[in-house]
């Protein structure tokens, strides 16, 4: 077995090939050529923690495994270290054996910002301006870099629950040389790409703090009872997603259909967009809304390039199990 410890996988992993390999997995799920297995996620009643696992398998890269792990909310506070953890492991789809395990936090931030930017390459118009950013947590920080290498971005505005957050955003904007502003939820009918970021069980963003022809990626919602935007917001936005069984039972849709405001059917993959079978945005003015997820193909796709890199640069350590 390989083992590509958390240590090395900035020095391995790029936004970039991040990119290639979330958008390359979305168009395996659209084909069939790849599946997600069901989502185990529990509260585990110990430091207030949700735990899981996310598997699946991908024929077209014979990719195989699943990623562990999940949410210590008390992590930072407590013992200095980020709240989400989780490890990521490959099997050989041969044999069954185990081939790699790798270190899943920065993949998690990573393969996470990349879905959002793939959903802003899709789905976005090619003229937004205005980058809007709901939540400026630790993954905030991910989003906010991936989204604005996808369109010539003017201004980044930001809200939080906690104002005393919003530098992490205003830094990274500073980083791209775009002024910063933080703004009232209100303030985010100015943008023309919003990417909702948090852990929120209530909704934040509502219909009327969006404008015509903006595009959503809400990316907090992975857990049943999770809720970052009005159900109204979807029921005027073109709805696609990472995988639509994930989106109406953990995803942000959850809330919408079960008010009856849309059905699963309303509901698009944005691998279907990538592989050309569905259209995307159809006009300027059509509100187009991402339902990230997070699915396990996610951390499988990015798992086994770094895998490939780290064998190909002699960092991987081999071990006998």
């Amino acid at each position: 077995m390989l083992i590509v410890p958390e240590r090395e996988i900035a020095a391995l992993m790029t936004r970039a090939s991040a990119f290639k390999a979330v958008e390359k997995v979305f168009a395996a799920m659209a084909s069939g050529e790849a599946y997600n297995f069901p989502v185990v996620r529990e509260a585990i009643g110990h430091e207030d923690a949700l735990y899981g696992f996310k598997g699946g398998f991908d024929r077209s890269g014979l990719t195989l495994g699943l990623k562990a792990g999940g949410y210590w909310p008390n992590n930072l506070a407590k013992r200095d270290i980020i709240n989400h953890q989780s490890t990521i492991f490959l099997f050989d789809p041969d044999t069954g054996k185990v081939a790699a395990m790798v270190g899943g936090n920065l993949l998690t931030a990573l393969r996470t910002a990349a879905a959002s930017s793939v959903s802003i390459r899709h789905l976005a118009r090619k003229d937004a301006k205005v980058m809007g950013m709901v939540g400026a947590g630790h993954q905030a920080t991910f989003q906010l870099r991936a989204a604005l290498e996808q369109r010539a971005f003017e201004k980044v505005i930001g809200w939080n629950l906690h104002p005393e957050m919003l530098p992490n955003i205003a830094k990274v904007a500073d980083e791209a040389g775009l002024p910063f502003e933080a703004v009232a939820l209100d303030g985010m009918r100015e943008a023309d790409v919003i990417v909702s970021i948090t852990s929120s069980f209530e909704a934040s963003l509502m219909a009327d703090h969006v404008s015509p022809g903006t595009h959503i990626a809400c990316m907090g919602t992975d857990t049943l009872g999770k809720q970052e935007v009005a159900p109204a917001l979807l029921a005027n936005a073109t709805i696609f997603t990472d995988e639509v069984a994930q989106s109406i039972s953990i995803g942000e849709a959850q809330h919408a259909i079960a008010q009856g405001l849309i059905c699963e059917g309303d509901i698009h993959q944005i691998g279907a967009v990538i592989n050309g079978t569905h259209p995307g945005r159809t006009a300027d003015d059509e509100i187009t809304l991402f339902d990230g997820t997070g699915v396990g193909l996610q951390d499988l796709a990015v798992a086994s390039a770094v895998v490939t890199l780290a064998v190909a640069q002699g960092i991987a350590i081999e071990v006998d199990v």
